[in-house]
């Protein structure tokens, strides 16, 4: 299989802290892959730097074979890399459609267009509905966004990152914070992403995780601890010690 996404010795420093420390790592095409660690792992110094939000003291990134060390976050996203965030990052005033609409656009290159011409551009129109109707969001459509619950606000983050069209979809912690009566929703939305979508899921919810993941990365102290399948890490007593604890066996 091939792979999508690789670091070679990706190392960023803080002055004398070191938050990712010499990380190797590989993530294939179509992979279901799972970035777990305790807190100040370096989970998120690792994804702000594949997204290019920070830049690395040593090392290297490559998207299909691609140097994007030195790319901006824009460059990046137009190769294909989006991500959501541990937060969401939605435009409060606008409705879910236009939430949608405004991401399909802006790729499109017909972001101005937005408000004055909707009824204009027939392939975006096609494509926002095709995006509601797979995220299950077509029935809030009108709804603005933040006056939705918190599940309901982290899926369309989500289906905004997937209008994107991504080769590779970063979500950062997507349940974290979301009442349990709406996590399936928001949870088969996740499982149901396309398989040449291939995903990096960075996650605390050891159910998530093994709901999701076919591999998992477990990251300490900004090292690679290990990397393997879900029924590896879970036996692995170095992980156990580290972060997951005997409650994953419980």
């Amino acid at each position: 299989m091939s792979v999508v996404l690789r670091t070679q010795g990706l190392t960023k420093r803080f002055g004398g802290i070191v938050a990712s420390d010499d990380v190797s790592f590989t993530l294939e095409q179509g992979a279901r892959h799972a970035l777990i660690g305790p807190n100040g792992a370096g989970k998120t110094t690792l994804v702000n730097l594949l997204t290019g939000v920070i830049t690395p003291s040593e090392g290297r990134i490559e998207m299909n074979g691609l140097d994007i060390t030195s790319l901006s976050r824009e460059a990046r996203v137009k190769l294909g890399l989006a991500r959501t965030f541990q937060i969401n990052q939605l435009c409060a005033g606008l409705t879910v459609l236009e939430m949608i609409m405004m991401v399909v656009t802006e790729r499109l290159g017909h972001g101005g267009r937005l408000f004055g011409r909707l009824d204009a551009d027939r392939a975006a129109i096609s494509e926002t509905a095709a995006i509601l109707e797979r995220f299950r969001l077509a029935d809030v459509m009108d709804e603005r966004v933040d006056t939705l619950p918190y599940g309901r606000q982290r899926q369309i983050e989500i289906a905004s990152a997937f209008a994107v069209r991504p080769k590779v979809l970063l979500l950062d912690e997507p349940a974290a914070g979301v009442p349990e009566a709406e996590r399936k929703l928001l949870l088969d939305s996740v499982a149901e992403l396309p398989e040449d979508v291939s995903v990096l899921l960075i996650e605390h919810d050891m159910d998530v995780v093994f709901r999701f993941a076919t591999r998992i990365t477990v990251l300490v102290n900004g090292r690679v601890l290990t990397e393997g399948l879900p029924q590896d890490v879970a036996a692995d007593p170095d992980v156990k010690a580290a972060y997951l604890g005997e409650a994953m066996h419980g």
